[in-house]
């Protein structure tokens, strides 16, 4: 069964290749540091679905937070003219909604 969070996931991480390649020619470091939080994402989601109890809670957590911390590395892109707008915005709101959700416990 396809696991809709962590579809969605991998399909921001394949539609922000071309905004962190404009970060990038301006600032390769915020560029890894966007990377390796957007990498973070599906892989935590797809470990903490694996999971129960506070595993599960922890890997929910810090993959929301690493999807936080990519919408502040294009907000500050954007806000340094880098980026006319922080892309996919409502696609990551969403995400977050959906790997917030994910942090309630598991009904049987």
């Amino acid at each position: 069964m396809r696991f809709v969070t962590y579809d969605l996931a991998v399909d921001l991480v394949r539609r922000m290749r071309e905004p962190i390649d404009a970060i990038r020619r301006f600032d390769p470091d915020l560029a890894r540091q966007a990377s390796r939080a957007l990498a973070s994402v599906p892989l935590n989601v797809a470990e903490a679905n694996g999971r129960a109890g506070r595993d599960r809670l922890h890997l929910s957590r810090v993959a929301l937070g690493s999807l936080r911390e990519l919408g502040a590395a294009l907000d500050v892109a954007t806000a340094l003219g880098w980026l006319g707008e922080p892309p996919l915005a409502v696609e990551r709101d969403r995400l977050c909604g959906l790997i917030y959700g994910c942090q309630r416990p598991k009904r049987k």
